[in-house]
């Protein structure tokens, strides 16, 4: 069984893919909005069951409250670029420019749990809880996306 590390490196490894292919589209065709349409989902349902499953759990610990508040504050920063992207035209430049802005904060995000926050929390959790955590994280990944 997956540990919550690896299940959420998994879905990391997704977004990254997608957030590639987002900012090389061109202009207000289908294949743009589509794929805006899968990262947005990929993003928020991953932020839910990340801040369930992995920083919720990280909180119970004095040193994994800040990484926690960390953590859930780029979330929130993130949804707010999705929130612009979806109110801007989708030919214009300036969509471009908050999708690139969001491939880089999702990046950095990501950087900042794989390199720094799993490191922490892999010396907190016990090896059962990482394997609960993960198999729920997964449970409910598959319940927002059904």
């Amino acid at each position: 069984m997956s540990t919550i590390f690896e299940e959420i490196r998994k879905d990391h490894d997704i977004q990254r893919t997608l957030l590639d292919l987002l900012v090389k589209t061109h202009g207000d065709s289908d294949g743009r909005e589509e794929l805006f349409k899968r990262v947005k989902t990929a993003l928020q349902t991953h932020e839910a069951a990340e801040e369930r499953y992995f920083y919720s759990p990280l909180m119970a610990y004095d040193n994994g409250i800040e990484k926690s508040r960390h953590g859930i504050a780029e979330h929130h920063e993130m949804d707010e670029v999705i929130e612009l992207m979806e109110s801007t035209d989708f030919s214009s430049s300036a969509w471009l420019g908050y999708a690139k802005k969001l491939q880089d904060m999702a990046l950095h995000h990501f950087e900042d749990e794989e390199s720094q926050f799993f490191i922490s929390a892999g010396q907190k959790f016990e090896a059962d809880e990482k394997t609960r955590l993960g198999r729920e994280y997964r449970s409910e990944m598959e319940r927002l996306n059904s």
